[in-house]
């Protein structure tokens, strides 16, 4: 009688085991969806002044074989406001998206852009990073920049 639950078991054990590896099929990837190619994988400010302009842009190039479409662009939070272009952006056209940083916090950041789009990886995410230096220890150079740009 032992032997017997003993098998039972091992059965129905082997049985729960194996329902739980099946694998979800992949999604085909369109070989003509739009690609996204950015000249930058990052956002990079580096040390900028503080109160100084904050606007940088990210450029991308469609490679793919049918037009782009930008859906909609988030920022991490509300420091980092993206804008994105409306119309669609054609195969082999250039575009950007600008990004605006809030300059008014002073020290090192490190947020992220998404970009959602009908492209072959429909979600994309950027890093946005910098310091902002306090008001007295911005170099000459990042003052005289800040004062143009005002």
């Amino acid at each position: 009688m032992k032997k017997v639950f003993l098998v039972l078991f091992i059965g129905v054990f082997s049985f729960a085991v194996n329902a739980q590896t099946q694998v979800a099929p992949k999604k085909e990837v369109d070989p003509n969806a739009p690609v996204f190619k950015f000249e930058a994988e990052a956002v990079e400010y580096g040390e900028i002044a503080h109160m100084s302009d904050g606007k940088r842009t990210l450029k991308f190039k469609n490679v793919g074989k049918s037009p782009l479409i930008i859906s909609r662009v988030t920022g991490s939070c509300g420091c980092t406001v993206p804008t994105a272009p409306k119309e669609p952006i054609m195969p082999g056209q250039e575009s950007e998206i600008t990004v605006k940083y809030a300059t008014n916090r002073i020290g090192a950041f490190s947020k992220t852009v998404t970009i959602y789009s009908n492209a072959s990886i429909p979600t994309v995410r950027i890093l946005v990073r910098g310091k902002v230096l306090k008001p007295e220890t911005a170099s000459p150079v990042e003052k005289k920049k800040a004062i143009i740009s005002n």
